[in-house]
């Protein structure tokens, strides 16, 4: 990826770091086209291939959050390149401080969460949840931690979609198909990652129902999606 380019990386690494220590300085619209513009060069390089689908089922309106499946640090690389519409990303503390993601997350203005702290994960659920409502989209990964079963999923914690009950959003379920295989396979082949964004829960379909049947079907979904793929794979 680096050698491929070569003469883009110091000045996407300068810029970058400079937009991460400057963050009011820029719109979101703004951090948002660098991020996709290192993204897609990065991707390039490394010879993955994004394949979308979905973003037809996208809300209308801004303010509603992701809820895709996790395999390993390359997956939200993967949907900002998928995604036509800034977000933000709410992510557990240990990966705050790795370099890149450290400067990707600054310019997302993303929020670290403690899972061992409850008052500070409550503190940013409620922060999480303002901004959905002022119309900012987040990214929540509701596993919690990466799965490390290629495209199985772990259980989804039911606390996770405190802030979209909260914020009374859309909740957009994410398929991630091969994410894992960027960063876990020792292979300079091609690789192609599926984004799959499926059909939104409304506020209307889940406000009766409690956070942990809301992530039982959220998981749900998503693992038709994958359970598809691997069905077409067989066929």
């Amino acid at each position: 990826m680096v050698i491929r380019n070569l003469f883009f990386v110091p000045y996407g690494w300068i810029k970058l770091c400079y937009y991460a220590s400057h963050v009011d300085k820029y719109t979101t619209e703004q951090r948002y086209a660098l991020l996709k513009l290192i993204d897609k060069k990065a991707n390039r390089g490394g010879k993955i291939r994004i394949d979308v689908h979905g973003t037809e089922d996208l809300p209308e309106k801004d303010g509603f959050i992701f809820y895709p499946n996790h395999q390993g640090l390359y997956d939200v690389l993967a949907i900002i390149e998928a995604c036509p519409r800034p977000f933000s990303v709410v992510m557990k503390k240990e990966v705050q401080d790795i370099p890149f993601l450290k400067q990707v997350f600054a310019c997302m203005k993303a929020y670290a969460i403690d899972r061992e702290d409850v008052r500070q994960s409550m503190d940013v659920i409620i922060q999480v949840s303002k901004e959905v409502m002022q119309g900012r989209n987040f990214l929540i990964f509701a596993e919690g931690t990466r799965s490390r079963d290629n495209n199985r999923l772990l259980e989804f914690k039911g606390g996770s979609f405190k802030a979209a009950m909260k914020a009374r959003c859309p909740i957009v379920p994410v398929a991630l198909i091969d994410s894992y295989k960027s960063f876990d396979t020792d292979s300079i082949r091609p690789l192609t990652v599926q984004v799959h964004f499926l059909k939104p829960l409304t506020y209307g379909e889940y406000k009766d129902m409690k956070s942990v049947e809301i992530a039982a079907q959220v998981k749900k979904r998503i693992e038709e999606v994958i359970a598809d793929h691997e069905d077409q794979k067989i066929s």
